[in-house]
């Protein structure tokens, strides 16, 4: 099967951001290890920087990423019809005045990330990125040398008040102006045993009136054997055993105490769609999103 296509220039972080994580590049084809990144194992991150055709990732994220579009060839395309999705949701948040964003689960740096959607509608916009993976907390901070209005933080979705309670968080987002919180893709690596939505009511607690949630998560009901044996492969590396399958009701229970903004939760190609996106409208997408507002 053949692999997404390679990320080219225009794609992924600026070439002068890898070479200073990374080296530059060398002729032989080797691999070059960033101190302190694990590469042993694959990294969720780095697969889906893989699927969306990114440079920013080693041979066992690609042969990991590989078993699962053999499984499901449409993975690729599912993963830029969710990064579409983003982009149209923080924009349409932008858009509704929202100024304050913390995209948690950042993943790599990517074209339309979400401090670059947001201040093109909202040029004062501030934004915090939270992850725990090491290689994309040194390409986010790399970043930061040329955004001085963005922020990144090392922090777990398992324990929300290691973000909530960051210092740079509390000293950098107002929690008493509405946030925007961003889930996208994240939630559906967490089995019921991980609390997920006590997580997520923890975060919606501590918003004020007029914040939003937006999340997307794969719906059990598209493709079940796939997502079995995807979740399979997921799990022989992320060392959890619970079961993260969620049909789209009990998807629609992450948004509990918030309504949901038109169209509701729907396939994210379906999520007020645009066509200068270049995504295509799907029917059958495997992934669901919403955005919803606390009143």
């Amino acid at each position: 099967m053949a692999a997404p296509a390679a990320g080219g220039e225009g794609h992924g972080p600026a070439r002068w951001v890898r070479e200073a994580i990374w080296g530059p590049d060398v002729a032989d084809g080797t691999e070059r290890v960033p101190s302190g990144i694990d590469t042993t194992s694959p990294s969720i991150a780095r697969m889906y920087d893989y699927y969306l055709g990114g440079k920013d990732n080693y041979a066992v994220d690609r042969a990991a990423a590989d078993k699962l579009l053999a499984l499901a060839p449409e993975i690729a395309e599912i993963s830029r019809r969710n990064r579409a999705f983003l982009g149209r949701a923080v924009r349409f948040l932008a858009e509704r005045g929202i100024r304050q964003f913390v995209d948690i689960g950042t993943g790599l740096p990517t074209q339309n990330n979400v401090h670059q959607v947001a201040r093109t509608h909202a040029p004062g916009a501030r934004v915090a990125y939270v992850d725990n993976d090491p290689i994309v907390l040194a390409h986010a901070r790399a970043l930061l040398t040329e955004n001085g209005q963005t922020i990144v933080v090392n922090a777990d979705l398992l324990d929300p008040d290691t973000i909530l309670d960051n210092p740079a968080i509390r000293s950098y987002i107002d929690f008493d102006r509405p946030v925007a919180i961003l889930l996208f893709a994240i939630l559906h690596f967490f089995a019921d045993d991980d609390r997920p939505y006590e997580i997520v009511a923890r975060l919606r607690d501590a918003i004020p009136p007029g914040s939003y949630l937006a999340l997307s998560h794969v719906v059990s009901e598209d493709h079940p054997e796939a997502i079995d044996a995807a979740q399979d492969v997921y799990r022989s590396f992320l060392k959890r055993s619970g079961d993260a399958r969620r049909t789209r009701a009990d998807i629609l229970g992450f948004f509990d105490g918030l309504e949901l903004v038109d169209p509701g939760l729907v396939y994210v190609s379906r999520w007020r769609p645009d066509e200068s996106d270049g995504v295509p409208v799907a029917e059958d997408a495997w992934i669901v999103g919403g955005v919803a507002r606390k009143n």
